[in-house]
């Protein structure tokens, strides 16, 4: 039922919820640290491949991810800007850990993508457009790295729609490009907007004049001026119009150019950003939609962190509030357990900073203390028996066998292994006779960060050996003597996962094929929805 409550309509007026999403190398992190720049958040951005004297990227706080420059990581920002608050979550790049980055979508109403102007429109790309396409999540483009030798904007633009099969809007136009790139002219308020290169992280200094057709602005264009007012005069008449109703479907992308590294058009793309981008949209449960303006509190866990403060040994699960008023203190209701818990010290957060939450509103992520009762995809409500939908597990493609070097440390490596799996980048497996740990993923770079991890985090110091295993399937059977059937002759290629779903792992898809022909009744399937049911 729709709330009465001024408060609530205020606040959910005020939020934007977003994530940003890039091929590796785009420039993704560095285009966050810009954005919490300029929303205040930060006085000195970091440089994403920091050298040992320098600062590392704030959105990196993973060991591992200050050493290699790379985010491995969802991190959760928050910070405010004009009369906004943005919930900004910067997802991993790489695609080794894209399955972290599918899940983060489920919890934004918006996304920013973020395209190397010196290459176009790489594979990672197109693989996370086709996420925010199923769920109609509104896309909007920065055309990043004009200041080095990029695409022309005209072939970028062209690039962009027949890769991603998205109908392009520019909002604003680069002004010369590599050494010589000047700044950007806005087709939305007719302004050009020149900058004065400034120290690395911090603003540039910037030029704003009110007309492109001026002596000032040929002055300050230069050589570049014919070929400026000419392609901004073909725009105006041949790009499509910009469309808010085809961009909140999904089916249209607003395209702003520029340099994150030297905030040339990132002010541009945060003010309209912070102008189009919808609010905290209704979410999707198996009974029925909420919406964001109902009275009742309600929120899922896309998400779930171990030892973001390893002093705590914590984890963290990370709720997306769908709607109602979150209160410190307030009793929340956990459908999958059917168990009330109250919650008294919830955290928002600027990647590992955190700060205690007194409220929060639909649109807001907040942290929970995770004593290992909190999965990925569960519900909470005050009461209501709500499942969210959507929240996605994909079969992993790549098999290890953990090996313990020192023997005693069983206990820790079961503990170090259950904490870091359960975050969702990997999947754990225990065979269904025998004691061995398999770990899958979809990338070799995640057996790394677990071994990092274990080290770091858990004292534990463990190797992955390699397995003929090349097929995951979750197994569904019709009724139970048809399972039982399928556990005595298939034993060797049954194992459980984390949560304790039968699974079939096995060397080839042929081997896969000959055990659901020799078993009626069973159906293996590549992915599973989780709903946080019992």
């Amino acid at each position: 039922m729709t709330s009465q409550n001024p408060e609530l309509h205020r606040e959910i007026a005020r939020r934007r919820t977003f994530a940003i999403i890039s091929h590796p190398d785009a420039g993704k992190t560095t285009i966050t640290e810009k954005l919490l720049l300029f929303g205040g958040a930060i006085h000195l951005a970091g440089a994403v491949k920091a050298k040992r004297n320098q600062k590392s990227a704030t959105s990196d706080w993973m060991s591992i991810e200050r050493e290699r420059g790379i985010s491995v990581s969802t991190a959760v920002m928050t910070f405010e800007y004009r009369t906004l608050q943005l919930n900004l979550l910067d997802t991993p790049g790489h695609n080794d850990f894209s399955e972290d980055t599918f899940r983060t979508l489920t919890a934004v109403d918006a996304v920013l993508m973020v395209i190397d102007a010196t290459k176009g429109v790489e594979l990672q790309t197109k693989k996370l457009l086709e996420v925010c396409r199923l769920k109609r999540t509104p896309v909007i483009t920065f055309m990043n790295k004009l200041d080095l030798e990029a695409m022309d904007p005209l072939d970028l633009l062209d690039n962009l729609e027949k890769e991603l099969h998205m109908a392009c809007t520019p909002m604003t136009w680069p002004i010369g490009g590599g050494k010589e790139f000047q700044g950007v002219y806005d087709l939305r308020d007719k302004t050009v907007n020149f900058y004065l290169a400034a120290d690395r992280g911090h603003k540039n200094e910037r030029v704003v004049l009110d007309s492109l057709v001026s002596p000032e602005a040929k002055q300050l264009i230069g050589k570049h001026y014919e070929q400026v007012t000419g392609e901004i005069e073909l725009l105006e008449g041949a790009s499509e119009p910009y469309d808010q109703t085809r961009f909140l479907r999904g089916q249209q992308t607003p395209v702003f150019f520029g340099s994150a590294l030297h905030n040339f058009g990132v002010k541009e793309l945060l003010d309209c950003f912070c102008d189009l981008a919808p609010g905290p949209q209704p979410r999707e449960t198996v009974h029925r939609v909420v919406d964001a303006d109902e009275d009742s509190f309600s929120g899922f866990v896309f998400k779930i962190q171990a030892n973001m403060d390893r002093n705590h040994r914590d984890r963290m699960a990370f709720i997306r509030i769908v709607s109602g008023i979150f209160r410190r203190g307030m009793d929340i209701y956990q459908p999958r357990t059917g168990k009330t818990m109250a919650v008294r010290n919830a955290m928002t957060f600027l990647a590992r900073d955190r700060s205690i939450v007194e409220e929060a509103y639909p649109g807001d992520i907040i942290g929970v203390p995770n004593h290992g009762t909190i999965r990925i995809a569960d519900t909470f409500t005050q009461g209501e028996n709500l499942q969210f939908t959507g929240v996605p597990s994909f079969a992993p493609e790549l098999f290890r066998r953990v090996r313990l070097r020192d023997p005693m440390k069983q206990k820790q490596l079961q503990k170090g292994l259950t904490e870091v799996c359960e975050e969702g980048a990997a999947q754990l497996f225990r065979p269904l006779i025998g004691s061995e740990w398999i770990v899958g993923a979809v990338g070799t770079l995640q057996f790394d960060v677990i071994v990092a991890r274990l080290r770091e985090e858990y004292n534990v110091d463990a190797v992955f050996e390699g397995l003929a295993l090349q097929v995951c399937r979750w197994v569904a059977c019709k009724d139970a003597a048809v399972q039982k059937k399928l556990e005595d002759s298939a034993t060797r290629d049954l194992f459980t996962d984390g949560h304790g779903n039968l699974c079939l792992l096995t060397e080839t898809r042929f081997r896969a094929d000959y055990i659901v022909e020799k078993n009626p009744g069973v159906t293996l399937h590549t992915t599973m929805e989780l709903h946080g049911n019992k």
